[in-house]
């Protein structure tokens, strides 16, 4: 199986083809918008820009910095460019070429876990699924019952043309859906001026002998015929052939004509009616009425209305069709013309209209616009290929400007290029482009779902709103490539779904399924991996038939698909075979065990709320998995496994150092100056998620251990034992109990509390930024004014909370204090200022607070602060010696480096002789002749030479194969140094410039703040099954039902949502947990190929339990057994990510809108609850006059009242008489507004 974020890591790596040798690169993604963009000359064609190479610099921070900083984790774009110039438009030859490295904008780098950091925030490019560029047929029903077809040339970028037949069988063109024309008008336009050439175009018409048209009267001429002697018409075209016509032909002494061939005569004659309704008759008239329909307005002359049609279709850089447009029409009409050739032909355009025709006689079919053939996937890498390509575009205008102001001066490229252009059309697309979305971390599974998402949504792609059924059904193309089960519910339902497990995208953009080929009955082990297209009419077998150990398929007939049928065929007729049962669907639902038991409809939510889970404190593997788990945890790269054998070295909490058994030869040993052996792996710790849940890495293994190559080295959050582990196993009865499982809820015992079964941890982060206003710069502090000292008493001097300080709601987390305008101090002010002197009346609190309903502990809090230019000594001092340090560090690094290289050069040329050894310079460091020792190299880097700097490119002995390594000794010591530098420059670069935060931010704090969710009444839970319901109920333990043997019951589900529901799957599924349980044994059953029932029933057996899977069961409330047997056993149940904590929400006065004066809404706002239109009527079919009438005032809109109202509580008073509401003000104004005078008496 390949590894499931291929589909990201792959696409990118494709676009920025970093890794690949500059004069190796294809022209795809980056390398393809600076072909398409350049050269670029000005007007006069005196100056050319020209593009060489490319590079990516290394990014400036790493993905955690940026992730802090709230920082793009970028790279900068270098690219090579020349600038050549003539001295004058006549001359052609160059005078002077300038090259130049010039800095192009940042390009988003992808992180190894095939996500983007854009702003501190982890965002996923979804990829989209979108209709291929390319030929399609179609046809629509007149409502006068006549068949209409027609033709529609998609391109990736250009006009579209259409060609349609109507209802009188005339075919019409229509350019970008405009006006319409004849087809024979653009025919004509094309080179094929006359009547003849089109009906020969075409094969409508043959020449024939007129002695074999004797018994051939219904045949019609189609041109006039001409008497050669005397120049008379002897016959005109349409003429029918008589006897009399016959006998005028031979008497004239002609010997052939022309006549229409016997179907074009034929009534339905698509072409000869459209001559007819054609009114230009020659190549010019037709090129004038085409310019007239686009234009409106007469051509001014013939070579401009030819040249407007050759920018509509044939020039590349107003029309492309892409390869993959050209690789379809080519397949689709059976040409051959070149890929490289991506505008469109004359022979395309007579192609599809010859099609058309077919089409027409009910010879070809019109094609199926949800066949997967005719829809491609747009990557990552090609979406921001597009993007680059606009902003070059926009660039390259800017340069041509600029080319033609300047004069002769000198000016190099850099001058002319504005990096800003590219940068700023990437930031768009990145921040609000609808594909690219903000990452669902809730697991890993949500997060690896998230990264093979396919969307029909999106620039270029469908709308909800337009979407109809037809686009969203499953068609029998998505077998292996897009999953049936796996899609949101609600408005985007079949726009939005999956990649399946083991599918991938072609380099067309087509997804592409593996199947095993089938030869003679016999299965091989060969793979061919096959697009829709592809597999169209190929008899495929399903994965689960039988095969005898030769490979031969030992069935006598074999149920198998071809195209949207599923047929029985004879084993020798099978093509292929699919590679694995479960390769219909994708990761989230292989991950439901016996699915094929359970309602498609329930498999859905099943595999949506698997991505819901959240991470809990203590997580176990399923005891029922279907194998897919480990899969799954290790490409999420959740997990750290070993990347060879080898031994662990050290452990803690926080990293893990192994070493590995070194596989390289002695060679590569002693060129390579990198340990690749000894590894220090860096664990995750309490890492907040985007959903606000929390990644924690723990080691599992010890000092000392030794592993294999994949084993698991590191288990994190939602993992255990290198398995995916989104919930707990729990003991399950299916019964009522006491009411409280009604309509899906679901009773839990107070042990899965107690004992912190369902126990999560959540982290939120609370940021706050200082900037430099107009009135002054804003400050962090812990001397707030008017804040007692016991709200600041865990606050640190620059304002902000401890570490391990326990949180309320209110509690101020960060200090800060901004500049007041400057207005006249009130008399109350001015007694403050002269009691505290003048600090409290100029600022005022603007202290980070702990919003409403959260409570935790801080566990990390974080200061920024970008450098002030300061006169501080102590501050530059500090600055001074950290670069001091570094430049130490650099030295002893190049001291350590130079050491290994004299050591590695003297066992390479141990008892070898010298033919003279150089440095870069060519001054002779070791003479010819001298004998060369292992030592040799360690005493003159003693004596004070420099061995880095010798010339390793030239023969240093008579040893070719030495000579070799000592050259790759050096390149690669280099290499390390240069790494070395560079690294230096950017820890300097960061002391100097201090922390890079967004613009306008001088200083940022974040303070995180995790809290411990137990399970309580009102959280969701759910199986894998869509098996979801609220806990109702939480029982002691000692009330739970329990088993004869004591052991009682952790949840008790209502057996009423399993029978109309279908999904059966959780009875196989707790059955078999049960055996699991008692045997202290794991069971993988993949889908469509997993346990039966007997299995299920022999397991029972050995572990001496009911094969029936039911069992007596107690109350544990009275102790009395139940009448009736229960079905029980083991279930995996998950806590979803809707948590009732976050749900609940109260307010008593808080925040109003401005222009209503009513509350807000929502819990985000601290709003009210509506009291809508229909919640008075009901308070008016009561008569509650007053209670509706302190609804409408005082607790919303009447500002007044609602202020006295409050004092009158405080006070202990009764409540005043309400006034006017404001609402009542606004209806008034818009009279007003209307004109119309109101008043109010």
């Amino acid at each position: 199986m390949p590894d499931l974020l291929n589909v990201q890591i792959e696409a990118y790596k494709d676009f920025l083809q970093d890794e690949v040798h500059p004069a190796e690169r294809e022209p795809t993604g980056l390398q393809q918008a600076f072909i398409a963009n350049f050269p670029i000359l000005d007007a006069r064609e005196i100056f050319t820009l020209e593009f060489l190479d490319y590079r990516i610099e290394r990014p400036k921070y790493n993905v955690d910095e940026c992730r802090d900083r709230e920082l793009t984790h970028a790279a900068s774009l270098k690219a090579r460019l020349r600038l050549s110039s003539k001295a004058d438009e006549d001359s052609d030859d160059y005078i002077e070429t300038i090259e130049q490295e010039v800095y192009m904008g940042n390009v988003p780098m992808m992180t190894d876990r095939g996500t983007f950091v854009i702003n501190g925030a982890e965002r996923v490019i979804v990829s989209q699924l979108h209709r291929s560029p390319g030929v399609f047929f179609s046809d629509a029903i007149h409502p006068n019952g006549t068949r209409i077809f027609s033709a529609r040339i998609i391109p990736f970028r250009g006009s579209w043309v259409e060609f349609t037949t109507d209802i009188q069988n005339v075919m019409y063109a229509y350019i970008d859906r405009k006006k319409k024309f004849p087809v024979t008008t653009l025919l004509r336009a094309l080179g094929f001026s006359s009547d003849d050439e089109l009906l020969e175009l075409f094969s409508l018409t043959q020449e024939v002998n007129v002695s074999d048209l004797i018994d051939s009267e219904n045949r019609v001429i189609a041109g006039d015929v001409i008497n050669m002697n005397t120049g008379e018409i002897v016959a005109s075209k349409d003429d029918p052939i008589t006897e009399e016509l016959l006998v005028s032909l031979q008497e004239a002494g002609v010997e052939s004509v022309k006549v229409y061939t016997e179907d074009a005569s034929e009534n339905d004659s698509v072409i000869l009616k459209t001559i007819d309704k054609d009114i230009s008759r020659s190549e010019e008239d037709a090129l004038e009425a085409i310019y007239r329909q686009l234009r409106s307005g007469e051509a001014p002359d013939l070579e401009t209305a030819r040249s407007l049609i050759d920018k509509l279709f044939f020039n590349p850089k107003r029309y492309d069709l892409g390869e993959v447009g050209r690789h379809r029409i080519n397949d689709r009409l059976g040409l051959d013309i070149p890929t490289d050739q991506t505008t469109l032909t004359r022979d395309d355009i007579v192609a599809i209209i010859q099609y058309l025709i077919e089409l027409h006689a009910g010879k070809r079919q019109v094609d199926d616009i949800d066949h997967l053939g005719n829809r491609r996937v747009r990557t990552v890498g090609e979406q921001l290929a597009q993007q680059v390509n606009i902003g070059m575009s926009r660039m390259a205008r800017t340069i041509k400007e600029r080319m033609n102001i300047h004069d002769m001066d000198n000016f190099a490229p850099s001058e002319l290029v504005n990096a800003r252009t590219v940068t700023s059309v990437i930031n768009t697309f990145f921040g609000t482009n609808q594909l690219s979305q903000f990452m669902d971390q809730t697991n890993p599974l949500s997060e690896m779902t998230h990264k093979r998402r396919m969307s029909a949504l999106g620039p270029g792609g469908l709308t909800r709103e337009r979407a109809g059924f037809e686009v969203r059904d499953v068609h029998y193309t998505h077998y292996g490539r897009l999953c049936p089960i796996e899609t949101p519910e609600g408005p985007n339902i079949g726009l939005i779904s999956s990649l399946c497990i083991h599918a991938r995208i072609n380099s067309f953009g087509f997804i592409e399924t593996p199947y095993r080929i089938v030869k003679d009955g016999k299965v091989t082990d060969e793979i061919a991996y096959l697009s829709a297209d592809k597999e169209e009419g190929a008899l495929i077998a399903t994965a689960t038939v039988k095969v005898d150990k030769n490979g031969m398929i030992d069935q006598e007939r074999v149920r198998a698909r071809r195209s949207g049928d599923f047929v029985m065929a004879e084993p020798h007729e099978i093509e292929y075979m699919d590679v694995a049962p479960n390769q219909i669907v994708s990761a989230a639902a292989a991950m439901i065990p016996f699915l094929e038991h359970d309602d498609a409809n329930r498999a859905l939510m099943g595999s949506n709320m698997q991505r819901q889970a959240v991470p809990l404190l203590r997580p176990e593997e399923p005891i029922v998995g279907t194998g897919m788990e480990s899969k799954i945890a290790i490409d999420s790269r959740a997990i750290i496994t070993a990347e060879r054998d080898g031994e662990v070295k050290y452990v803690d909490s926080t990293k893990v150092v192994v070493e590995y058994y070194s596989d390289l030869t002695r060679d590569e040993e002693l060129v390579s100056f990198v340990d690749d052996r000894r590894r220090e792996y860096n664990l995750t710790k309490f890492f907040r998620t985007n959903q606000d849940t929390c990644i924690n890495q723990r080691p599992v293994v010890n000092t000392g251990d030794r592993f294999k190559k994949g084993d698991v080295l590191v288990d994190s959050s939602s993992t255990r034992h290198g398995e995916l582990a989104l919930g707990r196993n729990l003991m399950v009865a299916f019964m009522p109990w006491r009411g409280y499982n009604f309509e899906d809820a679901i009773v839990v015992s107070e042990r899965l509390v107690s004992e912190d079964v369902y126990t999560s941890v959540h982290i939120d982060v609370h940021s706050i930024h200082v900037r430099d206003t107009k009135r002054g710069e804003e400050e962090l502090t812990r001397e707030i004014p008017n804040v007692s000292d016991e709200a600041v008493r865990n606050l640190d001097e620059h304002g902000i909370i401890r570490v391990g300080s326990e949180v309320t709601e209110g509690d101020i987390l960060v200090g800060k204090i901004t500049p007041k305008g400057e207005t006249d101090p009130t008399p109350e002010e001015k007694l403050l200022r002269a009691i505290f002197g003048d600090k409290a009346g100029d600022v005022k609190d603007a202290s980070m607070k702990l919003p409403p309903g959260s409570k935790g502990v801080v566990i990390n809090s974080q200061l920024f602060s970008r450098r002030i230019i300061t006169k501080d000594t102590d501050v530059r001092k500090e600055e001074k010696r950290r670069q001091e340090m570094l430049d130490r560090q650099l030295q002893e690094s190049i001291e350590t480096y130079t050491r290994m290289l004299a050591e590695k050069l003297g066992q390479l040329l141990d008892n070898e002789t010298s033919l003279g050894i150089k440095d870069l310079d060519g001054t002779t460091i070791i003479r010819s002749g001298t004998a060369l020792k292992s030592d040799t190299f360690i005493e003159k880097l003693a004596d004070g030479a420099d061995i880095g700097t010798l010339n390793g490119e030239e023969e240093w002995v008579d040893n070719k194969r030495k000579n070799q390594l000592v050259s790759k000794c050096y390149r690669n010591y280099r290499r390390v140094i240069d790494r070395v530098i560079e690294d230096t420059e950017i820890e300097k670069n960061k002391v100097i410039q201090g922390d890079e935060l967004q613009p306008g931010i001088m200083q940022m704090a974040k303070v995180y703040v995790a809290k411990k969710r137990k399970l309580q009444v009102g959280d969701k839970m759910a199986g894998r099954h869509g098996n979801k319901g609220v806990v109702a109920k939480i029982v002691r333990v000692e009330d739970m039902p329990f088993l004869p043997d004591g052991t009682p019951i952790d949840i008790v589900l209502n057996p009423l949502g399993v029978p109309s529901r279908m999904n059966l799957g959780q009875l196989y599924e707790t059955a078999l947990g049960w055996a699991g349980l008692k045997l202290g044994v794991n069971f993988a059953t993949p889908i469509f190929d997993g346990a039966h029932w007997d299995d299920v029933e022999s397991w029972l057996e050995k572990a001496k339990l009911e094969p029936s899977g039911k069992t007596d069961l107690y109350d544990g409330r009275t102790g009395e057994r139940f009448d009736h047997q229960v079905t029980v056993g083991v279930i995996y149940m998950l806590k979803l990510s809707h948590l009732v904590e976050d749900k609940i929400h109260a307010r008593s006065i808080g925040p109003y809108s401005l222009i209503t004066q009513q509350p807000l809404g929502g819990k985000a706002q601290f709003g009210g609850q509506r009291f809508g239109e229909m919640e008075v009527w009901a308070l008016e079919a009561y008569g509650a006059a007053n209670v509706l009438q302190e609804i409408l005032t005082v607790k919303s809109d009447d500002v007044h009242g609602r202020a006295k109202a409050y004092e009158s509580i405080v006070k202990g008073e009764n409540l005043p008489e309400p006034n006017i509401p404001e609402s009542f003000n606004v209806l008034v104004r818009e009279l007003q507004g209307l004109g119309l005078e109101v008043k109010i008496d």
